[in-house]
């Protein structure tokens, strides 16, 4: 899940990484782009039409529509107080990243501060690029989820 993202080649590539492996990519407004902008097909390639996208309003209608429970929800900041490789692995998981240049709202790390997870890089940088952390996060949701490889083709599996 994204919330307010704003560059769109992040939300293409976050896209075409969720096709991937199978996952839904959930996007809470506002949104600093239109999601039909060329700039966003292009990133998730001749993928984009395939990728399962939901929009919402904002993260209280996501959460009264969906229910996700604590368990299935994994904030991430660069603050966060647990490692990334400690994500639970569970049936249903929600993978939430805020924008590109301001994180998540206080508002949502205030309502889970323990599952506020962080992915280590050294101090001199400030971030990762948002696409290559929700990659990074994903698969490691998915490494310890039994027999995740069976949601992928045999051909795909090395």
């Amino acid at each position: 899940m994204l919330v307010a993202p704003e560059t769109h080649w992040n939300t293409g590539n976050i896209g075409r990484t969720c096709l991937g492996i199978g996952a839904n990519l959930h996007l809470i407004e506002p949104l600093g782009f239109s999601l039909e902008s060329r700039e966003v097909k292009r990133a998730g390639l001749d993928y984009w039409t395939d990728v399962q996208v939901s929009v919402w309003e904002d993260f209280t209608t996501f959460q009264e529509a969906v229910a996700p429970r604590a368990a299935e929800v994994a904030l991430f900041s660069k603050r966060g107080g647990r490692n990334f490789w400690d994500i639970s692995s569970q049936p249903r998981m929600f993978l939430i990243f805020g924008s590109e240049t301001h994180g998540l709202p206080i508002d949502i790390l205030s309502a889970d501060p323990d599952g506020i997870y962080h992915i280590p890089i050294r101090r001199n940088i400030r971030s990762l690029n948002l696409s290559t952390a929700a990659g990074i996060a994903l698969y490691e949701s998915l490494r310890n989820y039994p027999n995740f490889h069976q949601w992928l083709p045999e051909s795909a599996v090395s």
